[in-house]
């Protein structure tokens, strides 16, 4: 009776490895690396499509032409308004459809 009771006590307190689920012991990792997968592509996914509203990045990549960034510049008082028409008139000469 004794032999029967701690064997009943050792299955009980082994685990579901003891009662032939030691497979799920592999599913643990492949869990988490789903899990973190997921959050990586969520986050990668929201600043591309960040990226494509122009929230984010160079003025250039935001859809921000020359001229505009000039004028606003020229808006801040970084540059004065002899400077501005200066360099405006260059990026109308250079202007690659022009």
């Amino acid at each position: 009776m004794l032999t029967t009771l701690a064997a009943a006590t050792v299955a009980t307190h082994a685990g579901p490895w003891a009662a032939g689920y030691g497979w799920l012991f592999f599913l643990v990792p492949v869990f988490w690396i789903l899990l973190i997968g997921l959050v990586v592509f969520l986050i990668t996914r929201g600043r591309r499509r960040a990226w494509a509203d122009g929230a984010y990045g160079p003025p250039w990549a935001r859809g921000a032409s020359a001229e505009s960034t000039l004028a606003e510049r020229y808006a801040k008082g970084d540059i004065d308004e002899t400077e501005y028409r200066a360099r405006l008139e260059v990026l109308r000469a250079n202007r690659p459809n022009a």
